[in-house]
């Protein structure tokens, strides 16, 4: 532990028993007279960033940033609680809870409560309060005493020793911070004519901070103050050499007074003796505008804004978004719950980014106006922006001020602008996200969602009027897509067209054009809005602005878009960026990008400008979506014999594709639709084939359909005539898949018909195949024998290996459900051989579980056992969950004789697995259950355990729908009937459901 600080007694001389905690130093924590232990550093770390937080919580990932930084512990936030419950013990008195404690967790992190806490730095913060009000008013050795009592705090490096972010920068601070308040103190001293004393320490600062210009210039003064002008001068000259040298620059305007000050004796303005800012009698200015416009959705955003900030430093907030969400609003609302805070005024400037019909204001003219506000008209004939900045920080250095900057273009307009006063608060606007700014909280300004924005609307269109259709008010807040200012201007034309619903003005927005138009009101238009961010893009920026308003999908990612833009895709991700910076984009996560509805509508409006680009961006993006379809199929290269090959692809491996389709997610079907509403025949077709085995792996079988038939519409038109019955043999695929047989048999029956009328060898052989699949479901294996053995031929003929393995499976199936095991074994032998050679883990898996469950039908568990197991680490590899929980199913099943605790482990991980699936999205949800439960019974009956086995089959027969799935009901209804008579007990004989 820390060395102790001062002892500190309350009222009377009787020791506090408040807590204190000392962070001036070496972290110190007290009870009254009692030393607490806080623990190691980085528990002291822990316990310093909740307790500076203010009384504020803190998430579990933020308190990990702030004491690991980039190196979080592997158990993630799991290592908090540890750290968290030890400052409890040591911090609160015995038999405290923890809901009284200190530390107050919930809400995914933790709060310090700060009542009855006694801390250095606020006690540090209140002397230097003091010290500045005793300097303001010219009370010089007042503040010299309360500059020295801060001071006096200070017991060595702040938060010596912390690890972490948070405490590194709160040590900076705090050091800054002492850094202030000996200047504050010597220039004090100077004014008191006791420069001589600050000549040693001022040295000393210098030397450690030898481009602090304010220092220079203070050391400057005591020096000429101590007779020693030659010494003045020589560091003054030494300061302009370096500067010059490191950053060639000169010194500034302030210190250039000192200078010529010295120079010419000035001793008024070196050693006038007054305050260096004297009391000022005038009234607090207030620029703010009104808060004009209702304000709905933004009650978090409000909250951040209002939230009480540092008081000894400058804070700086940014509020980003794209045009028309509210920005404006949101700031002026937050101001004027802000001001009674800021005693020395509220000031507002309009920096016109983007305005129509006014050039955006220089910082030299936005200076001046502040100046004057603030009472320094002095300065109106200055026109150097460096001399007009250093103005405008030593106005402001003792002021305590809000200022809002409206719509600022970039950071370089902004920053001269912010005052130097500690405690002032800046609020600023832009569309551009300004990282360059040092800023303590960012916002992202998003429109609104459905609520607020309903809540808007109806405030504008009246309660009665709203309610009277709140679907249309949905759909109207959805066109709007949640623009405040979209909302006002509908919200207006309701207003001003008393004869006009909702529903009529829904009716009228319908389509992309149609619905710009309507949203204008006189001089208020969204498309202008929008279009004044476009004017400002440079051209490479407007014409991907443009480009990627023509994608079908909501979200693109840099590879989407290097293929609709024609580039290398980190030049394509520096485009996204930089249409991001601009808030003309939105990123929803990492590497992914979207418009907002409106503004989309806006950029195909651009994009009609120039119908040049859209032929080579289509197709690039078309040719992308196949490319990666192609490669995530299992099917191979020989499973698409006609149209372009996945070539020159900036995919690097087939796993590479089926995640960057993994993250298109449900948007795969609105490209397919999107080129066949082209007139894209070919592409929307080939299309719709590749993505076909994709779906069905994932159970994406309503994806799958609707792909297919978006594909059908233009089949006729497309050059390709293998489409026809290669889109149809698709489909029947999926009814194979959902147990639709007969509808998958008239699939099939159509494509092979059209594919012997074309003359097209493998789409027969794949319909072929495809109807000895649906024969065999529907029990009528043993006579497609004959057509299987030709799509066989037809098959190797073609050399299609995926659709060879395939059928060999499917007749090893065939001769296994008849009882021929060695030609069965011979079959799926045969498949895997194709299957190997593919490499495809889905294939591989599916051959691997066809022998294991041949050998498990023979009574040869181990063999069974070990196909099992390989099957499964390849379906590990691209985890679908059915196949894992039918395996694992199946270990248990050839684990139950040797090892019935495994067995039992394994068949309930196979259920765990089961509850993961979606019921409405996979037709075989319920048999999978019941498959499994049957398992797992018959484990626990070969376990002697029948009253759980009992369960088991009970529960498998009470699934709804049960009866339809005859075969695994019979197992139930037999695995009952077993445990109840091996091992009855009573009231069971009523508990047989019969079937319905």
């Amino acid at each position: 532990m820390a060395v102790q600080g001062s002892q500190r007694t309350a009222t009377g001389g009787k020791a506090s028993k408040r807590l204190r905690i000392e962070m001036l130093g070496p972290v110190c924590v007290r009870r009254g007279t009692t030393s607490l232990d806080a623990g190691p550093a980085r528990r002291q770390a822990v316990l310093v960033a909740l307790v500076l937080r203010r009384n504020r919580p803190v998430g579990y990932e933020q308190l990990l940033d702030d004491v690991w930084g980039t190196h979080p512990p592997e158990s993630g936030h799991r290592v908090l609680p540890s750290y968290v419950f030890a400052l409890r013990k040591a911090l609160d008195p015995q038999g405290t809870k923890p809901g009284t404690s200190v530390i107050r967790g919930g809400g995914g992190g933790y709060r310090f409560v700060l009542d009855d806490l006694e801390l250095d730095t606020a006690e540090l913060e209140a002397h230097a309060q003091a010290a500045r009000r005793a300097k303001e008013t010219g009370d010089l050795a007042t503040a010299t005493d309360r500059f020295t009592a801060a001071l006096a705090l200070f017991r060595g490096e702040p938060l010596a020793g912390l690890p972490g972010p948070f405490a590194r920068g709160e040590r900076q601070r705090l050091t800054e911070r002492r850094v202030a308040l000996q200047a504050g103190r010597m220039e004090c001293l100077v004014g008191l004519g006791r420069a001589g004393e600050t000549l040693d320490e001022l040295a000393a600062l210098t030397a450690a901070d030898p481009l602090n210009e304010p220092l220079l210039g203070l050391r400057m003064r005591a020096l000429y103050a101590a007779d020693r002008q030659g010494d003045a001068l020589k560091a003054f000259a030494a300061m302009r050499a370096r500067l010059a040298d490191e950053l060639g620059v000169d010194p500034g305007p302030q210190l250039q007074r000192i200078h010529e000050a010295v120079l010419r004796r000035n001793d008024t303005f070196l050693l006038g003796g007054a305050p260096a800012r004297p009391a000022r009698s005038r009234r607090p200015v207030n620029d703010l505008p009104g808060a004009v416009g209702h304000i709905d959705g933004r009650a978090h955003e409000l909250d951040l804004l209002t939230t009480p900030a540092p008081s000894d430093t400058v804070s700086l907030t940014t509020i980003d978004g794209t045009a028309g969400v509210g920005k404006t609003t949101l700031a002026l609302h937050a101001a004027h719950r802000l001001r009674t805070g800021y005693p020395d005024g509220c000031l507002y400037a309009d920096l016109r980014a983007h305005n129509e019909e006014q050039q955006p204001l220089t910082p030299q003219r936005i200076l001046r106006r502040l100046l004057r506000s603030l009472g320094e008209p002095s300065h109106e004939s200055l026109s150097d922006l460096d001399e007009l900045t250093a103005a405008w920080r030593t106005a402001t250095s003792s002021l305590k001020l809000l200022l809002v900057l409206d719509d600022a273009a970039n950071a370089r307009q902004a920053a001269p602008l912010l005052p130097a006063g500690p405690g002032s608060r800046v609020l600023i606007t832009s569309r551009r996200r300004m990282a360059e700014l040092d800023a303590d909280l960012r916002i992202t300004l998003e429109p609104l969602e459905t609520r607020g924005a309903v809540s808007l609307l109806r405030h504008l269109v009246g309660q009665e009027r709203a309610d009277s259709e709140p679907e249309a008010m949905s759909e109207l807040a959805r066109l709007c897509d949640g623009l405040p200012l979209a909302l006002r201007i509908v919200g207006a034309r309701l207003q001003t067209r008393p004869t006009w619903t909702p529903a009529f003005l829904v009716d009228r927005m319908t389509g992309d054009a149609d619905r710009l138009a309507e949203l204008s009101a006189g001089d208020r238009s969204v498309e202008a809005a929008f279009r004044l961010s476009y004017d400002q893009l440079p051209p490479q920026l407007q014409r991907a602005f443009r480009i990627l308003g023509l994608t079908p999908t909501t979200e693109v990612d840099k590879l989407a878009s290097a293929a609709m833009l024609g580039c290398p895709p980190a030049e394509a991700e520096n485009v996204l960026e930089g249409l991001v910076d601009v808030s003309l984009l939105q990123q929803p996560g990492p590497g992914r990008y979207r418009f907002h509805d409106l503004v989309r509508a806006h950029a195909r409006r651009l994009a009609r400008t120039t119908p040049e680009e859209h032929s080579p961006a289509r197709t690039g993006l078309f040719r992308l979506y196949l490319d990666a379809g192609r490669l995530a199929s299992d099917w191979g290269p020989g499973g698409f014999p006609t149209g372009p090959q996945p070539d020159d692809t900036p995919f690097s491996n087939w796993q590479h594709a089926e995640r960057w389709l993994d993250a298109a997610g449900t948007e795969l079907p609105d490209v397919v639709a999107h080129a066949a509403e082209l007139g894209e025949a070919d592409h929307a077709c080939w299309i719709a084939e590749a993505l076909t085995d994709y779906f069905l792996r994932r159970g994406h079988y309503h994806e799958c359909r609707a792909t297919l038939e978006a594909a059908f519409g233009c089949a006729d038109e497309a050059t390709d005539r293998r489409m026809a019955p290669a889109l149809r043999s698709g489909m029947g695929m999926i009814d194979v898949y959902q147990g639709r047989f007969e509808e998958a048999r008239t699939w099939f029956t159509t494509a092979l018909g059209i594919s012997r009328q074309n003359g097209e060898v493998r789409e027969e052989a794949r319909a072929m195949a495809g109807l000895g699949a649906a024969a065999f479901n529907l029990g009528r294996g043993e006579d497609v024998i004959p057509q299987l053995t030709e799509a066989l031929a037809l098959s190797e003929r073609v050399n299609d290996r995926w659709l060879t393995g395939m059928t060999l499976s499917l007749l090893g199936y065939i001769h296994h459900h008849h009882g021929r095991i060695e030609t069965a074994l011979d079959c799926f032998g045969l498949a895997y051989i194709h299957a190997e050679t593919s490499g495809r883990p889905n294939l591989l898996s599916q051959t691997l579980y066809c022998i294991g469950e041949v050998h498990l039908s023979q009574g040869r568990h181990r063999e069974a056992y070990g196909m099992f197991r390989r099957a499964l680490d390849q379906v590990a590899q691209t985890a679908p969950t059915f196949q894992q929980a039918l395996l694992l199913a199946r270990l248990g099943t050839a684990q139950e004789a040797t090892d019935p605790d495994k067995a039992l482990t394994l068949h309930h991980e196979a259920l765990a697995l089961h509850e993961q699936l979606d019921p409405l999205k996979e037709p075989h949800y319920d048999r999978l259950e019941m498959d499994i439960r049957c398992r797992l019974g018959q484990t626990y009956v070969t376990a002697g355990r029948f009253h759980e086995g009992r369960e088991q089959f009970l529960a498998a027969l009470t699934i709804p729908g049960a009866p339809a799935h005859i075969a695994e009901y019979a197992r139930a209804e037999a695995g009952l009937s077993a445990c109840l008579r091996t091992g009855p007990e009573d009231g069971d004989a009523g508990l047989v459901p019969g079937r319905h």
